[in-house]
């Protein structure tokens, strides 16, 4: 700095305005290292007096300064330090200004740092290059001191946004828990301090190992953080990792590492490491799985809860309700997400087990009607449990765990669930329908037109209908609950009987408008006379009946924008939409074995479908259904689920059915008059193998079949859904349930605390689950406690199954009692925050020690 720099900003100061209380400006300039004491006789400040202090006039200068004159400006020039508390001169120096020419005086003034931490500044002065300063005046730091210098430091030696010292040792540990190898170690020590580092490290953890390394410091706050949610009687083998002070302070730092939208991946990849340092799997595979069920520091405690519910099935322990709860329980967890198929596919299997307790000794043989109705209202769920188990284990087709899963729900369906219920509904069937295919109550397929359609299009109204192939009822019922969650509208489901053979060609017939349904001599369905094989012969029947109608495949529906579909349909009463997703993948030999992935795009297809209905057509009635359901089960079939066909005249055979014109009995097949289905002028009779058994016939595929009589194959959905806008009389909103803290006390006097929280309601129709995450933050929003989730979709009455506890760890620092801190509940997924409860604070004095 040269002497007109010097000048210049002496000017500045002494041109500042008079404060308060201030008649002048004087100001010392310090000038330790005589740089410039030749040239202090010829400076000249407009309005200013020189004077130059030396060790031996001191009292001359506060005699001149308090007495002589006390009304011009002085610049005090010396060479000695004047803030020493033994000088005559102190009180003139504590209330003037004390001006530096040196490097670090100069930063000072440039940060507006105060010359107190001038000591601070000078130890780190190689930090301080140009491209740190101009980082370090984005920080805009209103107030330094010693602490606000070094977390800054720090900071912008990691390259963060924002200095902290949390993200500062995250940020460290990511690169890499080797000091050799970890870059941002390497900038501390060129430009910093290691030590100082260490001590902060310490300071707020406890880690207080003789020899340090990133290695261990990883470990004692993963272990520490465990010691939350473990008894520590448990972690005797690790003991030496956990904190003796400052405990909560790991627990909220490993939380908010798993809980960053994108460096949780980094946390991931160095749980899986440490705990395999730290062989956790020994120190789990010890203790009760009640002991460690709360964990979530190590992705192997899922692993554990997992081979646990596994091998307590496999070794039928039957406490079901509790294997329920524990998986529920992970689910807010952070590792859930990686094992959430295999999570999937326990519940189902789990679920499947609950049944089998309940019908262990049997479906029961009753009558046909009543079968049905069980069935309706109860067995279809084993199906359902048993698709949505292979949906999720489609998704880890390597796991060993769902390998053996497998097995065991094979087993359950096939060989128990199947066989019984498949053979005693034959045999209700041989008592109850053969001879006329009906049930008391129940309509039939082929008089779906004239029941459901015919009255609305007679009274003017439009309808749509959406003919789903091989939509079972199973699957209408998850449609029928996913649209009353997710639409306004009102959505109930009803079962109708399907024709025998439960196959396309009669099934689509039998839902058009028609007075007459027939095979000719060659198997092929006639309506009125007419073929309705494929769309366009469709089309011809439903345009004749009703003029303004129309028929569609559903994929046209989906390419065309809003605009196209509005002129596309206008004017149109009678619309049908076919649509068919689950049959053209499960009815080739190539491709049956997706199945069950073609049903869950089916579910959002139709739920899509709906939509456009609804918004772009302004459509009100809707009715879902299908031709005919289906049976499909993943393992090879047995030998023994297969029949030859008998030495008859066919006129046409697949898998499931034999159309022929010779009427006999023969063994394991079911013989269904066709007199109550179709006009039947050829006399053909229909021969199904008795419960799921197929015939031995060459090509397609023999897993996924239909043609039968089974109830999964007959028992089709009518969805019937009717739009309901907004301000209607009977519209219903839908609402997310919510979560409210019950808790009345609003203060915290410990770092360690409970909270409870209710689901106000159960989950049903249009009142739809929400998640929330909760935490406690400061006024300015800063976190200050780790985060909990909760994941509210009970559908319970009991209000206690709609309660959640919760535990809360608060950061070991300082809080003002008189301050208001904030518990907020935040929405999971549209990150909106719900509520902010004020609590106070009054942990006392923060002490070392963690009780």
């Amino acid at each position: 700095m040269n002497l007109n720099q010097i000048i210049t900003a002496l000017n500045n100061s002494f041109n500042e305005p008079i404060n308060d209380g201030e008649k002048r400006k004087i100001i010392f300039w310090v000038d330790k290292d005589k740089e410039f004491v030749d040239e202090i006789e010829q400076l000249s400040i407009p309005n200013v007096k020189v004077h130059l202090l030396t060790d031996k006039n001191y009292f001359y200068t506060k005699y001149l300064l308090e007495e002589e004159d006390i009304n011009s400006h002085y610049l005090i020039y010396t060479n000695e330090d004047v803030s020493v508390e033994d000088n005559w001169l102190i009180d003139t120096v504590y209330y003037s200004k004390t001006f530096y020419a040196d490097k670090i005086s100069l930063l000072l003034d440039d940060l507006n740092i105060d010359i107190s931490l001038r000591a601070v500044v000078k130890k780190y002065e190689k930090f301080f290059i140009k491209k740190h300063i101009q980082k370090l005046k984005s920080y805009q730091i209103e107030n330094y001191t010693e602490e606000t210098i070094e977390i800054a430091i720090m900071s912008i030696l990691c390259n963060l946004k924002t200095p902290d010292f949390e993200n500062v040792l995250k940020t460290v540990l990511i690169e890499s828990l080797s000091e050799q190898d970890n870059k941002y170690i390497e900038l501390i020590e060129k430009y910093f301090d290691k030590g100082v580092f260490w001590r902060y490290v310490s300071s707020i953890y406890g880690y207080e190992k003789e020899e340090k390394s990133l290695k261990t410091l990883f470990m004692h706050l993963t272990v520490t953080a465990l010691s939350h949610s473990m008894d520590e009687s448990y972690l005797a083998n690790v003991k030496s990792f956990i904190a003796e002070r400052n405990r909560p302070n790991a627990l909220v730092f490993i939380d908010h590492w798993m809980h960053h939208k994108s460096d949780y991946v980094h946390y991931d990849e160095l749980a899986v490491l440490i705990e395999q340092e730290l062989k956790l799997a020994t120190i789990i595979n010890s203790i009760p799985v009640e002991a460690f069920k709360q964990a979530d520091t190590f992705p192997y405690f899922d692993k554990a809860i997992i081979i646990y519910i596994a091998n307590s099935l496999e070794a039928a322990h039957e406490d079901y309700e509790e294997y329920i709860k524990l998986i529920n329980l992970r689910r807010v967890k952070h590792f859930y997400e990686q094992y959430q198929f295999i999570y999937e596919a326990l519940f189902y299997t789990v679920k499947m087990y609950e049944f089998y307790k309940k019908y262990r000794s049997g479906i029961p043989k009753v009558s046909a009607i009543d079968m049905w109705k069980s069935y309706v209202n109860e067995y279809h769920a084993m199906d359902t449990y048993y698709r949505k188990f292979y949906v999720a284990y489609d998704n880890e087709p390597n796991s060993e765990i769902l390998k053996k899963l497998k097995v065991m729900v094979e087993n359950l369906y096939t060989n128990w669930y199947m066989g019984d219920l498949s053979s005693h509904w034959s045999q209700a069937i041989e008592s109850d329908m053969k001879d006329n295919w009906m049930l008391p109550g129940i309509i039939n397929q082929q008089h779906f037109y004239r029941q459901y359609v015919a009255p609305k299009v007679q009274k003017g109204e439009r309808i749509f209908m959406i003919i789903s192939d091989a939509l079972r009822y199973e699957v209408g019922v998850e449609i029928t609950e996913k649209l009353n969650a997710e639409t306004m509208g009102a959505c109930e489901i009803e079962p109708i009987l399907s024709v025998v053979p439960s196959v396309t060609k009669l099934g689509m017939a039998s839902l058009l408008p028609h007075k007459a349904i027939d095979f000719d001599e060659s198997a092929r369905v006639l309506v009125d006379g007419k073929s309705s094989s494929g769309l366009e012969n469709r089309k011809v029947i439903i345009e004749s009946t009703i003029s303004d109608s129309i028929a569609v495949h559903a994929q046209e529906v989906f390419a065309m924008n809003k605009a196209g579909r509005r002129e596309f349909f206008k004017g149109k009463k009678l619309i049908y939409i076919y649509h068919d997703t689950i049959d053209a993948m499960g009815d080739k030999a190539s491709t049956e074995i997706y199945t069950f992935d073609a049903v869950e795009r089916a579910i959002e297809e139709i739920s899509t479908l709906i939509k456009i209905i609804r918004d772009d057509l302004s459509g009100t009635n809707i009715l879902i259904t299908a031709d005919h359901g289906f049976v499909y089960q993943r393992e090879a079939l047995a030998e023994s689920d297969k029949i030859e066909k008998e030495d008859i005249q066919i006129v046409e055979v697949k898998r499931r059915y034999m159309l022929s014109k010779e009427k006999r009995q023969m063994d394991g097949i079911l013989n269904i008059n066709l007199d109550s289905i179709i006009k039947n002028e050829n006399q053909l009779n229909v021969y199904v193998p008795k419960a799921t058994i197929r015939f031995k016939i060459q090509g397609s595929g023999v897993n996924f079949v239909h043609g039968g009589v089974s109830l999964q194959e007959v028992v089709v959905p009518l969805i019937k859904y009717k739009n309901i806008r907004r301000g209607q009389a009977n519209s219903r909103e839908i609402v997310k349930v919510d979560i409210k803290l019950t808790n009345t006390t609003r203060k915290i006097t410990n770092s360690l605390f409970n909270l409870s929280f209710f689901q106000t309601e159960k989950v049903e129709e249009k009142v739809v689950p929400r998640t929330v995450m909760i935490y406690m933050a400061d006024e300015n929003g800063a976190v200050v406690s780790n985060e909990e989730t909760i994941i509210g979709d009970r559908t319970s009455e009991n209000p206690e199954e709609r309660t959640f506890k919760l535990r809360f760890a608060l950061k070991t620092i300082s809080y003002d009692k008189n301050k208001h801190y904030y518990l907020t509940v935040k929405d999971v997924e549209t990150g909106v925050i719900l509520e902010k409860i004020p609590f106070t604070i009054n942990l006392g004095i923060v002490s070392d020690f963690d009780f």
